[in-house]
This record gives C-alpha cells, structure tokens and sequence, in this order.
C-alpha cells in the first residue's frame, strides 16, 4: 500500500479516536496528547515505504531520526507537566466558557481536531518529498540537519528554564514576581520554546526542498515545493496560540505589558531594555 495512503488512514482513525475521547471525556487535550506521537510515525511509514520501493536514502533515514529527537525531547517535556494525566490544556476551558455548547463542539471537531490533525500530517511530507527523491547527501542537507539540531537544543534549553521557573513559583506557593519567566531566553523571545519548534519544522521542509532539488525538480517542484504549507500554516497556528496565551497572561499580570513592549514576540533578539526585574 503506498506510504501516503497508510498515514492518511493513520491521521484519519487517530481524529476519529480524539473526537470520540473528547465527546466521551468532555476533555479536548486529545490531541495535544498525540501531538508529539503520530508525526514520529509518518515519517517512519514515509521511511519504510521509501525502502520497501527500493528508494531508500540516507536523507530520509536521517529525517526520520531527527523528528524522532523531536518527538521524544517533546513527549518528555509535555509527560513532566502532566499531559498525560488527563490535564486538559487550560485554553480550551476558556474558551468553552466563552461558547455556547453547540459552538465549542463545532470548533472542536474543525479546528482542535481537523486543523491540527490535518496539519501534523502536512508537516512530515518533506519526508515524502526526500523518499520520492533519493539521492547523495550534500553540503546543504549538513546545514539544514545542523539547524535543526540547534533549534532542538534551543527549544530544549527554553522549555527547562520555563520548567525551573514553574517550579521555583509552585515552591514559592504558587505567586514569583513578575509571574512569568522573563531571564534567560525569555529575555529574548517572550516564546522562545514556540520559535524553535516552528524553526525545525522549516529546517525539516528545508532538508526535503534539498532532496528534490539535487534530483533536478527546478525551483517550484524543490526550493519552493507544495510541502511549505505545513510549516507556513504551522507558523500561522502558532501566531494565533501565541495572542491568544498573551492576552490571558496579560490579563493576570500587569507587568506583562512592559515585557510585551520591549521584548520581541517569537524571533529571539536583544530588547529594548530590561523589561522587568528577574525571579528571584
């Protein structure tokens, strides 16, 4: 059976599997759930497809390793703050008070399960793209593979110094000024941890892009592909989460809007100035 067909049947059964949990259990983190999980197995079922045609390539065994050190540094970090403890992300309960029930059921089938599903497969296509495309490595897939790694270290480093912040604020009995992490890469990026995770998905695109470039598929079948939807349309849900965290963050602490002022959104670059004193 071709790759594409069994990973659209995988996406297809795990949503069906996410609206049922969600309608059983009045819990839509279903999906964030499986979120770290089904992507890691697209690629490999890109992979295993690519080798069983006989089309197999070093690039694409390599994509699959790194979306596999992304799943896995992910699923830890998601397991560490209780995702799979049945803790429904806080967001979809403000917003179902915002619904009427009909409207949150509506927005949960098409958007927290259809969007979201539809794009995970999006985003592991480039790896369909380096199997229909096998050839040598080359210096440009060094590049690409050493941008992800450093994105996964990036974000790897932001979700600790947000986790040891929690940590110290839970110890210090739930309230540390200013209320929210602002040192280390937070002095930076006020989302760090989100730009890394956009930025190795479009190191990822990048790697599939190099496949079917060096295999002669000129500029709008390599550099710039059908496959940029996943990753463009993953920075847009990541743009739309990130104002919508903001304004419940902003509503909670009063400082948030100096560090908003001064501090870039999602790029990491030098502020303006100190926005607020540091945790203690």
């Amino acid at each position: 059976m071709d790759a594409l067909l069994i990973v659209i049947i995988v996406a297809a059964a795990t949503s069906a599997a996410c609206w049922i949990l969600s309608l059983a259990t009045r819990d839509t983190s279903w999906v964030d759930r499986a979120w770290s999980i089904v992507p890691v197995a697209y690629v490999w079922i890109f992979v295993a497809g690519a080798f069983a045609q006989g089309d197999g390539s070093a690039r694409v065994v390599l994509m699959g390793v790194l979306v596999t050190a992304w799943g896995a540094r992910l699923t830890f970090n998601f397991a560490r703050k209780g995702g799979y403890t049945g803790m429904e992300d806080y967001r979809w309960a403000i917003l179902r008070a915002r619904m009427r029930p009909w409207q949150f059921q509506i927005f949960n089938l098409l958007f927290i399960i259809g969007y979201q599903m539809t794009l995970l497969v999006l985003i592991t296509l480039p790896a369909l793209v380096a199997a229909q495309n096998p050839s040598a490595l080359t210096g440009w897939d060094a590049l690409f593979i050493a941008a992800f790694l450093a994105f996964l270290v990036g974000e790897t480093i932001a979700d600790q110094q947000q986790w040891a912040f929690h940590q110290r604020k839970k110890r210090a009995g739930g309230s540390l000024s200013p209320g929210f992490a602002t040192t280390g890469l937070f002095r930076y990026s006020r989302h760090p941890n989100f730009f890394f995770e956009q930025a190795q998905w479009w190191a990822l695109y990048a790697i599939g892009a190099t496949a079917a470039t060096a295999a002669g598929a000129g500029v709008l079948g390599g550099v710039l592909n059908p496959t940029i939807i996943g990753p463009a349309l993953l920075t847009v849900l990541f743009i739309g989460s990130t104002v919508f965290t903001e304004s419940i963050t902003a509503s909670k602490y009063p400082a948030y809007a100096e560090y908003r002022r001064t501090t870039s959104m999602l790029v990491p670059w030098p502020p303006r100035r100190r926005a607020v004193a540091p945790q203690a």
